[in-house]
């Protein structure tokens, strides 16, 4: 069994430098791969009612739906900046899941989510969230015209971002501090997205390992985790050999 994990891409257009490198990374997998989880915030923005889907964003839509049809088993999570995703991959027969999932991979328990509701504190965009995640707001992006939703989609994704305003330190802590509460209710692995720290932790409890990853992003680091033969590591891609 391999499994991979990765988010925050945050693509937009064809020209950003992390999409050359997902499209190789994702050619990668083929043949080799059994699981593939994308934990959000993929595409910087997502609103695509239907079967419309952003011009730019088609090469790597075409690349996961090849994914899916050569055999590997896509489950794609909805962060803070791609959701409404459901309208078009169900169609694919990619799951999508909005919030969050628990997953079992050879009897381990695995917690997967994109991490942005982690912080209970910033009711601010919490609130935003809530919003733009409402029916009011979904037959709005469901009905608007193409050329006005797209570039919609570009401001709320930047209201998003400049909403959360935590610092990848803080957060990391913070998210390390939920995963020891999810260790305590039988949860052997948390893996989440978010936070563009790239974070892998081994934790003993009641003589069981547990494990904390944080799955940094592909603007700067290029990175995701891996699951093969019972272990978890996180990996740079190009540079397999960075393994923690």
């Amino acid at each position: 069994m391999k499994a991979i994990f990765l988010s925050d891409a945050h693509l937009r257009t064809k020209e950003s430098p992390a999409y050359g490198r997902l499209l190789a990374f994702l050619d990668s997998l083929t043949g080799n791969t059994d699981r593939v989880f994308i934990a959000g915030d993929f595409f910087d923005f997502w609103f695509c009612p239907g079967e419309r889907v952003y011009p730019e964003f088609i090469p790597m839509v075409e690349k996961i739906l090849a994914l899916q049809r050569a055999g590997v088993l896509v489950v794609y999570l909805e962060g803070n900046h791609d959701f409404f995703l459901n309208d078009y991959f169900r169609a694919h027969d990619i799951a999508t899941v909005p919030d969050a999932a628990a997953v079992e991979l050879e009897g381990k328990r695995i917690y997967i989510s994109h991490g942005d509701t982690v912080d209970r504190s910033n009711r601010r965009y919490l609130f935003l969230r809530r919003m733009l995640r409402s029916r009011v707001a979904y037959l709005f992006q469901k009905y608007l015209p193409s050329t006005l939703l797209w570039r919609v989609a570009g401001m709320c994704s930047d209201l998003s971002r400049e909403s959360y305003g935590c610092a990848d330190e803080k957060l990391a802590g913070t998210m390390e501090a939920f995963a020891i509460t999810k260790f305590v209710e039988g949860f052997d692995a948390v893996i989440l997205g978010h936070c563009h720290k790239p974070l892998l932790k081994k934790i003993t409890r009641n003589g069981r390992e547990k494990v904390f990853a944080i799955l940094g992003d592909w603007v700067a680091h290029g990175t995701y985790v891996v699951y093969e033969n019972g272990t978890f590591s996180l990996r740079y891609f190009r540079d397999d050999t960075r393994a923690v």
